[in-house]
């Protein structure tokens, strides 16, 4: 997580957000919020050194209509960890790859889409990975949960110990949780 943001959760302490530093100040000073956690290191300004929020919980309840786990191609790396689905190879210039290509009618769903490296797709082509003589690590599905935070926010939420005890555990994630 960035150095500056702060996760916000509602009253009855269920992830909102993850926001700025100034936003949450402004959500501190306008009385809308408590700061339930603090950085262990001040921010220092012109004005001098003061202690930064690392977890805010709103004063009320923010009503929100329940969240959709959106496909997209930021959520489908994130599912998959930021790795290459065929060889392993992680990182983040990554590229999302049909198993069933789509001149053959492969969707574009959960369970069609993988992570895959610029590497392999070229070796994969317009194939099935069977006909590319490729497998998969894993097979992709959708994730089973409903989310508070986009998928892609949550993961990266999860690497933040403070953070962890406030966020839903899932356990197809927890082998990302650990880092």
């Amino acid at each position: 997580m960035a150095v500056h943001e702060v996760l916000v959760l509602n009253a009855n302490y269920e992830p909102l957000n993850v926001t700025s530093l100034r936003r949450a100040m402004s959500l501190v000073l306008l009385g809308k919020a408590d700061v339930i956690h603090q950085r262990s290191r001040p921010v220092r300004t012109a004005r001098g050194a003061f202690d930064a929020p690392s977890i805010l919980v709103m004063r009320y309840h923010v009503r929100r209509p329940m969240p959709q786990l959106r496909l997209s191609r930021h959520s489908i790396l994130a599912r998959d960890d930021y790795t290459c689905q065929y060889c392993g190879t992680r990182g983040r210039d990554l590229t999302i790859d049909h198993i069933v290509p789509r001149w053959v009618g492969g969707p574009d769903s959960w369970e069609n889409l993988v992570a895959c490296c610029r590497k392999c797709n070229l070796k994969k082509g317009d194939k099935t990975p069977q006909q590319a003589g490729m497998r998969l690590a894993r097979t992709p599905r959708r994730p089973h949960y409903v989310p508070y935070l986009s998928l892609p926010l949550y993961l990266k939420a999860q690497h933040n110990e403070e953070w962890r005890y406030y966020l839903p555990q899932f356990k197809e994630f927890s082998r990302l949780s650990v880092n």
